[in-house]
């Protein structure tokens, strides 16, 4: 199954496009529609905390590599996104199997995983009501999800209310 126009452009609406590496608002290195550059900076602290031994590195203290340091072409975007987006379906169709039967569903948990990770997705209420056939619920739970950083991310609030829209849709 295949992410349809509408959750492709979702995902470029909120997702925005950048030709340069940019720290996204979790400290991550990004480019493009929002591809990872790291993906071992996921698992770095994103703060040092008070009373536990000192992280020997926190997530925006990772240096972005000077060969990424450079102005992407649209190609190169282009393919980022049509690498990660193909590796999305495959996992989100592999965690919830019966969203196959409904696009509106399955394009708008590509568009989640695809912001909050595949791993977010298979912990996620989200996933474990659509696989109880929860749909309503699963929908509700959209919006348990608009924090980056810790805070309340008023383009989150916005991204999970159009999450849910499609879901629905």
């Amino acid at each position: 199954m295949k992410t349809s126009k509408a959750g492709v452009d979702l995902m470029h609406r909120f997702e925005g496009c950048r030709n340069k590496p940019y720290l996204c608002p979790a400290h991550i290195w990004t480019i493009g529609y929002g591809h990872v550059l790291y993906q071992e900076q996921i698992r770095l602290p994103v703060a040092r905390v008070e009373g536990k031994p000192p992280a020997p590195m926190i997530r925006r203290e990772m240096p972005l590599k000077s060969e990424h340091s450079r102005v992407w072409s649209k190609d190169e975007i282009e393919s980022l996104f049509a690498k990660d987006l193909a590796n999305f379906e495959r996992g989100v169709l592999r965690l919830a199997p019966d969203l196959a039967s409904r696009q509106g569903a399955f394009d708008a948990c590509v568009s989640f995983a695809y912001n909050a990770g595949l791993g977010n997705f298979q912990r996620s209420q989200i996933r474990m009501r659509i696989n109880r056939g929860d749909w309503e619920g699963a929908a509700e739970q959209f919006m348990t999800w608009v924090k980056g950083g810790g805070k309340v991310l008023p383009g989150l609030v916005k991204r999970r209310v159009a999450e849910k829209a499609l879901f629905l849709s």
